[in-house]
């Protein structure tokens, strides 16, 4: 909202007097939500319909490339986990032991011990010696087992709350009580994380944050990154009228699935979308991800002419090998060019469905901005 503020011509475009205080972006987040993924794909989708008729704009190329939106949340570790889970579940049994009459369980707040054990893990961790990690197993576990008991009283608080649902304010209780108990279910899991690293059995759906129940750890094993990435993975397509340098095209709304979905996983979705609004491409550009055979079937009710897929499946001659090539580069710099300046490196909005928000409006400033710059 910086941006807007300062200056006179966004004011103008949102209808902001001069005098008037722009809004805060809690306000705007809020606000955005409001009108939920679905319409913004539309809207989207209505953008390039518009280019379509008024630009006479004609998809001769798409190329498709997938990255990483990463969730609001902090680095996760089970110690801080565990902080954050007991802090929460106290204070959310506080708001719902105040709704009830009478006396009522207590949800004792422990996340002044496990910050302790949290510290400790830390201090364990720098030493970097190699009974550093049994010491880290037996911290993490007295962490879990702490959490555990304030789960074990949230759940009981719940149950309490829920018995003395009746007459004037049952439905605010009922609500508080769903509060505290899903809070204690993602906390439980927590738990099980703790317990399953203890016995050294593998994790395959681990939760990172409370907050943000929905991101999940992605390892893509980029060059210059992190190893370790924790968010969504969403699938862009841009189509293009041309291949050559510097072609800007419109970019379709992004395929998205829960967990570390794979490329050809998110394909169906992709050409789902160019089904939907008509688009013909003869020539598809994707990265190394893509396998050839399942591709080629998704791919089929398109008929493209080309299909170029980086280091696997590379047709035509060695002038169109070395075109397409670098034309599938420039997803990775449309991706870079979406993150930088339209937001799409973070989410923040929580959840799937506020990441598909978040990242359809990010699509859709973009093909704005295209759109009037192919009018202009």
């Amino acid at each position: 909202m910086r941006e807007v503020s300062d200056s006179l011509h966004l004011r103008r475009f949102c209808l902001l007097p001069l005098t008037q205080r722009v809004p805060d972006e809690s306000t705007v987040r809020k606000l955005v939500r409001r009108l939920g993924p679905e319409v913004v794909t539309e809207l989207t989708r209505a953008v390039i319909g518009k280019a379509q008729r008024e630009t006479r704009f004609a998809a001769r190329a798409v190329r498709i490339g997938s990255t990483v939106v990463e969730a609001d949340i902090r680095y996760p570790s089970d110690g801080v986990l565990a902080w954050q889970g007991a802090r929460a579940l106290a204070r959310e049994g506080r708001k719902l032991a105040g709704r009830l009459r009478g006396p009522t369980v207590r949800v004792v707040d422990r996340s002044r011990r496990i910050g302790k054990l949290v510290r400790a893990i830390s201090r364990t961790l720098a030493r970097r010696t190699s009974q550093g990690t049994g010491e880290v197993l037996a911290l993490n576990a007295k962490a879990g087992r702490a959490m555990a008991r304030s789960v074990h009283e949230a759940r009981a608080l719940a149950a309490q709350a829920r018995a003395a649902a009746r007459g004037r304010g049952a439905r605010a209780k009922l609500r508080a009580a769903r509060r505290l108990e899903g809070l204690a279910d993602r906390c439980q899991r927590v738990v099980t994380q703790i317990q399953q690293r203890q016995r050294g059995e593998k994790i395959s759906d681990r939760l990172v944050s409370l907050a943000d129940s929905a991101a999940r750890p992605i390892r893509k094993g980029k060059l210059g990154k992190p190893p370790n990435e924790f968010g969504y993975v969403a699938q862009l397509a841009e189509v293009t009228a041309n291949t050559r340098r510097g072609a800007r095209g419109y970019v379709l709304p992004a395929a998205t699935a829960p967990g570390n979905p794979g490329e050809n996983r998110l394909l169906d979705q992709t050409v789902a979308e160019l089904d939907r609004l008509d688009l013909r491409p003869r020539e598809v550009a994707l990265d190394g991800g893509f396998v050839p055979g399942p591709t080629q079937q998704a791919l089929a009710a398109l008929a493209p002419a080309r299909v170029f897929i980086a280091g696997r499946a590379e047709p035509g001659s060695r002038r169109t090998r070395r075109r397409l090539a670098r034309y599938r580069t420039g997803c990775e710099g449309r991706i870079s060019h979406l993150k930088r300046g339209y937001g799409l490196r973070r989410s923040r909005l929580k959840g799937d469905q506020g990441q598909r928000i978040w990242t359809g409006w990010a699509v859709l400033a973009y093909n704005l901005d295209t759109l009037a710059i192919h009018t202009t």
